[in-house]
């Protein structure tokens, strides 16, 4: 079954745009619990724009779906996460300039950098993921880092393919990441318009979507946003 990871962090920008309690993260989460989403994915950034480490104590301690904590490879952040022991760990690339996050990481020009945070992450138990472009190279990367699981960044596919090569790299990546062991994922930019041809690559196991299905719940709620994109999804298998 392809599953559903719902990145709640612009609840959280909402919420910090005006100071406050409002809207509650955690109200967002029981909402994408009862909707039939299967986990929750944060990014608890440096600068700590969307969700803030109090949010992230309550989660891990109030929901019981897959808590998937997409984090930057510094050490402060494995210290969050090794405090913390998410379900998952996502390498991310960062920059504090960015609104969102611009491509993939670099896992093969950074490999020395990122091995022993890898290690330590994997050595706690706690299942590694890398946010890659589908790129051969990366992949190799990421098998040589020993990441169990890679997410494939789907921003180009998203911002337009009318030829369809994005879509074939994705496809080619994923079933490379799978031949080699590791479980495939993708995410970024995904939409209701979009996200069909991408859920349909049989080895994807995951998408995590968080800022379309945000913005959309503003008009048709929350609990309908995710409940229609898990059909779109489970329409595609």
């Amino acid at each position: 079954m392809l599953r559903l990871g719902v990145n709640i962090d612009h609840v959280a920008t909402i919420r910090n745009a005006r100071g406050g309690d409002h809207p509650d993260p955690m109200r967002a989460v029981r909402i994408v619990e009862a909707a039939g989403g299967d986990g929750i994915t944060v990014h608890l950034r440096e600068d700590r724009r969307h969700i803030r480490d109090a949010d992230l104590d309550v989660l891990m301690a109030e929901t019981a779906l897959p808590v998937n904590l997409e984090m930057a490879a510094t050490e402060e952040m494995v210290a969050i996460a090794l405090k913390h022991r998410p379900h998952a760990a996502c390498i991310v690339p960062e920059r504090r300039e960015e609104r969102t996050t611009e491509g993939g990481l670099d896992a093969a020009g950074q490999h020395n950098h990122l091995a022993p945070l890898v290690s330590q992450l994997l050595d706690a138990g706690i299942r590694v993921s890398l946010f890659i472009e589908p790129d051969a190279g990366q992949i190799d990367a990421a098998v040589r880092l020993r990441a169990p699981v890679v997410e494939l960044h789907t921003g180009k596919y998203a911002h337009g393919d009318p030829d369809g090569v994005e879509l074939r790299r994705l496809t080619d990546a994923a079933a490379l990441a799978a031949k080699n062991g590791i479980e495939p994922h993708a995410g970024h930019g995904l939409t209701f318009d979009n996200v069909v041809p991408v859920a349909a690559i049989p080895q994807i196991a995951e998408l995590n979507i968080g800022h379309f299905l945000v913005g959309e719940a503003i008009f048709v709620g929350l609990d309908e946003s995710v409940r229609r994109m898990k059909a779109l999804m489970e329409s595609a298998r």
